[in-house]
């Protein structure tokens, strides 16, 4: 691995100072970040630690809105009563993410920052209705994503939180590739204040997505049996050694049943 600057910032100020300085990078979990490292495929002059930085940890619930700490871990998720009560799926969706030592080291901000296009949380933010919030501003789920490991971040701006509507309904259903535990194809579904959502991670060529026919299906019937017969075009769809895009566009009305039932 190649040298590079450690900072260890107090505070969200501190860490955004530290990013606009040269070819840095911020780090959490690091769950990625390191092993594109080791792998030499990034080189950063600067590494920026923000896992300790206490005001990007922590849940509440307040106001119909579950906000989660950027720097809290998938195991806290996971674990708190807060959102198990709240919004089950997403604590469901935490607790498959990884193994043990992923979800005891990886962070909501950390999955969101890198937009891996088969990574569990995207699915969740978007299939939610969430917001990012950021040092300097809040952005809408639709807007934060733009594509194959890309977002609306600057390159020193920090996420420090998200807020997640509370739904009246929501599952996750995932068929993950059984090494790696990511979403060959991952469904969100919900039905609340952000209305009917149907987000899917893994399949999509250019990141996570909503199944906007499925959505309409729903809509009109909140029930499994709305789905009989429906279908999701492969168009744009991935194609790998895991499944073709015939297979992926097969299994998203399937595991979004799945979700509802």
């Amino acid at each position: 691995m190649q040298n590079f600057a450690f900072h260890n910032p107090a505070s969200v100020a501190d860490a955004v100072r530290a990013a606009a300085q040269g070819d840095s990078k911020l780090i959490a979990g690091g769950q990625t970040l390191l092993q594109s490292m080791k792998l030499g495929l990034i080189a950063p002059s600067a590494l920026i630690d923000v896992g300790a930085i206490a005001e990007m940890k922590g849940i509440s619930v307040d106001a119909g809105q579950v906000r989660i700490g950027a720097g809290t871990t998938h195991a806290d998720v996971a674990a708190s009563t807060a959102v198990q009560k709240a919004i089950p799926a997403l604590a469901e969706l935490a607790s498959h993410i990884g193994d043990r030592q992923v979800r005891n080291r990886g962070t909501l901000g950390g999955s969101l920052a890198n937009n891996d296009p088969a990574a569990c949380y995207p699915a969740a933010v978007l299939g939610l209705g969430a917001t990012v919030h950021t040092d300097r501003r809040s952005l809408a789920a639709e807007d934060f994503f733009q594509g194959l490991y890309s977002t609306a971040l600057a390159e020193d701006e920090v996420i420090t939180s998200v807020s997640f509507p509370i739904p009246e309904k929501a599952g996750w259903q995932k068929f993950k590739q059984p090494a790696s535990r990511f979403s060959i194809v991952g469904v969100f579904v919900s039905k609340g204040p952000m209305g009917v959502r149907v987000a899917v991670t893994g399949a999509g060529a250019s990141g996570v997505f909503r199944a906007s026919s499925l959505e309409a299906l729903l809509a009109a019937n909140w029930n499994a049996a709305a789905l009989a017969g429906a279908t999701v075009p492969a168009d744009d769809l991935n194609s790998d050694l895991h499944g073709s895009a015939a297979y992926r566009a097969a299994l998203i009305p399937v595991l979004t049943a799945r979700a509802l039932a």
